[in-house]
């Protein structure tokens, strides 16, 4: 039992030396390739065992002829174990390598192509990782394209809509300055007119920066989906008497909702004049609300004769209009925008679809 507790400890000696000096090794070398850091251990490995092999044979004063045979046994199975490491380190410090070239690839604005080289475990689930990470950064640059296209057609409309009644402000104030108008009180009314008109066009401007901006801030109470769509039908009725179209409200449940009632009114009032713009004299639009599963959705479908399909995705953009005119009637393109931005401030979702004669435009909002 002394014998072998003896050569245990010898044993253990000569390898603890050869480990130690592996690691001195490896600290060393830990900035170089996966390759030397694996032919190193591989290196204490072997290194340890013959250490510990000599240290025994030594302490048990083996004869030199069984001295030589320990020795080139160890030597052989060091050669073999020290090339299958190196063959390991460079066949796995090819797939790093391919796997680093398709990374900058993605990094660099492209798609990422995860190598077609098998790899191993952990090598494998970094690919999926990257090529998970490459598809989000795809989906980023793609609305950040849309964003910024969305965003010069903005100002282009903006300047324009906003130059064309400066224009005509100018022209009429000159004409009154010089006492060249023949009805000054019907000038005074135009002028009265697109100053409201830019107003409002300000302030749509002003709402949609607090909305992109995070800054919108909320006031939910407890109110009746029928009040919220009856005052916003009372609110549209003038202008739908002016363009001779019909509002319709009949299919409107009662349900309580938590909503800030001044933004949804907006809401609705955006679409119901969207709505009433679009669609031809006596033509109908309507107003319908109701439960669906845990939400409550609130629709509104006017005569517009359909969007293209291609456009639907766009329609909630900001600077849309789905008309490339640049006249003033055809508005600034801001009015879906913001009943998107409200409606996802209220954790709710806005959404359109193509119906027989025109378009339905459908706000779902949490119920109470």
């Amino acid at each position: 039992m002394t014998d072998i507790l003896l050569i245990a400890l010898f044993a253990f000696l000569g390898a603890a030396a050869a480990g130690l000096l592996g690691a001195v090794v490896l600290r060393i070398s830990r900035h170089r390739s996966f390759v030397v850091s694996l032919t190193v251990v591989a290196a204490v490995a072997v290194t340890a065992m013959l250490a510990g092999t000599l240290t025994v044979a030594w302490a048990m004063f083996l004869s030199p002829h069984d001295l030589t045979v320990v020795t080139t046994v160890v030597a052989m199975a060091a050669v073999v174990s020290l090339v299958t490491a190196m063959l390991l380190g460079r066949w796995v410090a090819a797939r790093s390598r391919d796997l680093t070239l398709a990374a900058r690839s993605f990094g660099d604005g492209g798609t990422f192509a995860a190598p077609e080289a098998p790899a191993t475990a952990e090598l494998a689930a970094l690919t999926r990782e990257l090529a998970a990470t490459s598809a989000k950064l795809d989906s980023s640059r793609e609305r950040e394209r849309a964003l910024e296209t969305s965003r010069r057609e903005l100002v282009a409309w903006i300047s324009h809509d906003l130059r064309t009644p400066l224009a005509g402000l100018r022209a009429m104030s000159e004409a009154l300055e010089d006492g060249m108008a023949v009805d000054s009180r019907r000038y005074l009314r135009q002028i009265r007119t697109e100053v409201e008109r830019m107003n409002d066009m300000v302030g749509d401007l002003f709402e949609l920066s607090r909305i992109h901006a995070g800054s919108l801030t909320l006031t939910p109470t407890r109110i009746s989906v029928y009040d919220l769509v009856g005052d916003a039908l009372a609110g549209a009725d003038p202008l739908a008497r002016e363009h001779g179209v019909r509002l319709v409200g009949n299919r409107i449940e009662a349900v309580p909702v938590e909503v800030d009632g001044k933004e949804m009114s907006r809401v609705l009032g955006n679409l119901l004049i969207n709505a009433i713009r679009r669609t031809p004299a006596d033509g109908t639009v309507a107003v319908a609300a109701h439960r669906s599963g845990g939400g409550v959705v609130l629709s509104v479908t006017d005569g517009c004769g359909g969007i293209p399909e291609e456009d639907l995705p766009r329609v909630f953009d900001t600077g849309w209009r789905g008309t490339h005119a640049r006249t003033p009637p055809a508005g600034a393109g801001l009015g879906l925008a913001i009943v998107r931005g409200i409606v996802e401030a209220h954790a709710g979702r806005a959404d359109v679809r193509n119906v027989t004669g025109g378009c339905c435009f459908e706000v779902t909002l949490p119920a109470a």
